[in-house]
């Protein structure tokens, strides 16, 4: 490639990040305005829920070590570790570099209470007494009206998460420290299913080229610790497993299949939100045309809904209950007209300038991506627009976002200079860590 390309193609890279970076410091700006204005956005320090304090703390030194570890040898690894391997230090960069980044806050403050608030899932665990009464009457205390209402985020999401927690406390894993290490471990294995998922395409080089970009996401300083990153864990490895299971032949991946509806099928009770989650899975389907691992996946899917059903919970009077009180809450004083491009500022900090460069190249056909990992990027950014345009998320999309941000992650693959480019997501999500305090 001549040398003027190469330039000119870096310096529409640049351009696109510029861009980004002046919708963040819009959003930021108009935020504040609207602040001192009066109007209660909720958010001290717009786009993002989160506080001003530059602090440091005992996941720092960790942090940086493996930040700088990813930037240099992870590009050299990704081409030469075999598959497995690749895959397993992968996995255990992104968990170190999530877990060291909530540390950053502290061990009580960065997880323990990350999940124990009066908001949070465990704050109701000790109403459990009886699971199947649980599940019966779950729809009955949605509405914040009714006597012995959820806490927010309980009650804002179907059953599946809360029931989580709920049987880890069962299995003597109760308390905020296990649940937090237990979303992490979960929220830190997305970026190894969407690099299952797009394998299974005969597009492995991508997927390793890709790979140290979802290592070093900024996105893992929320899903650590945000349920919203054990979503984001479930989501991928539903749609990796729909995928092994569509390009492949025989019983085993008839199996898997079933296995990736069943995790699909999982994903409608964690959060009404991950239903858009479908693009991904029908984006699969429609580029491999395989009506048997689909009807094998909608078994899955069914097989849940008539679990959660028989049990006594019916998932559209809860989504009809949510709305009512999603409704009356703070969504009530977010505008609209503000939050549905802000709300896109706050996922670029999420995402990272690495992956609106490569966006960039991917939509200017610059070089080309196999279809495959085109259209499942495509399905990720449709998902978080149409989400945006529901008007269902103002605000914390850095977090409830990110089952659909992983995908975004792709079309990282065509940037050279990769050290560069994970030196700067790296250095947004240190940022970021270290001068707020997020709420996750």
């Amino acid at each position: 490639m001549p040398i003027t390309e190469r330039r000119s193609r870096a310096a529409a890279d640049l351009v696109a990040v510029g861009l980004a970076a002046l919708v963040v410091v819009a959003a930021a700006l108009v935020g504040q305005g609207l602040l001192a204005a009066g109007v209660d956005i909720f958010l001290p320090f717009p786009p993002l829920l989160a506080g001003w304090l530059p602090h440091v703390g005992p996941g720092t030194p960790a942090a940086v070590a493996v930040a700088v570890l990813v930037v240099v040898q992870g590009p050299v690894l990704a081409q030469r570790l075999r598959w497995g391997p690749l895959l397993a230090a992968g996995y255990a960069g992104a968990l170190a570099w999530t877990v060291s980044l909530a540390l950053v806050d502290g061990w009580q403050r960065g997880v323990v209470e990350r999940l124990s608030s009066s908001q949070e899932y465990l704050h109701d665990v000790p109403r459990v007494t009886d699971v199947g009464a649980m599940l019966r009457t779950f729809s009955d205390h949605i509405l914040t009206d009714a006597p012995g209402f959820w806490t927010t985020h309980v009650g804002a999401h179907p059953p599946g998460a809360f029931l989580t927690f709920v049987w880890l406390d069962r299995l003597g894993l109760g308390g905020g420290g296990p649940a937090g290490l237990f979303v992490m471990l979960v929220g830190a294995s997305a970026p190894i299913a969407v690099a299952v998922a797009v394998a299974a395409f005969d597009a492995e080089d991508v997927a390793r080229r890709a790979l140290p970009f979802g290592v070093l996401l900024p996105g893992a300083v929320w899903v650590g610790v945000s349920a919203d990153g054990m979503f984001a864990g479930v989501l991928a490895w539903g749609v990796a497993l729909l995928a092994v299971g569509a390009t492949r032949c025989g019983r085993r991946a008839d199996l898997t299949a079933l296995a990736g509806g069943v995790l699909l099928g999982w994903c409608l009770y964690l959060s009404y939100g991950l239903v858009l989650g479908g693009l991904l899975a029908l984006a699969v389907l429609a580029l491999t045309r395989s009506l048997r691992a689909g009807l094998l996946a909608t078994a899955g899917v069914l097989a849940v809904v008539a679990a959660f059903t028989v049990s006594g919970f019916w998932w559209f009077t809860g989504f009809d209950r949510v709305q009512v009180i999603y409704a009356a809450s703070i969504a009530s004083t977010r505008p609209y007209g503000y939050f549905v491009w802000a709300n896109l500022a706050a996922v670029l900090l999420a995402l990272g300038p690495a992956v609106v460069a490569g966006v960039r190249r991917a939509v200017a056909r610059s070089q080309a991506l196999p279809v495959a990992v085109v259209v499942l990027a495509g399905a990720g950014l449709a998902a978080i627009l149409l989400a945006d345009a529901s008007g269902m998320s103002k605000a914390e999309v850095e977090r409830i976002w990110l089952p659909f941000a992983v995908w975004l992650v792709l079309p990282c693959a065509l940037l050279p200079a990769a050290r560069y480019w994970l030196a700067a997501q790296a250095v947004l999500a240190l940022t970021v860590n270290h001068l707020l305090l997020t709420v996750w």
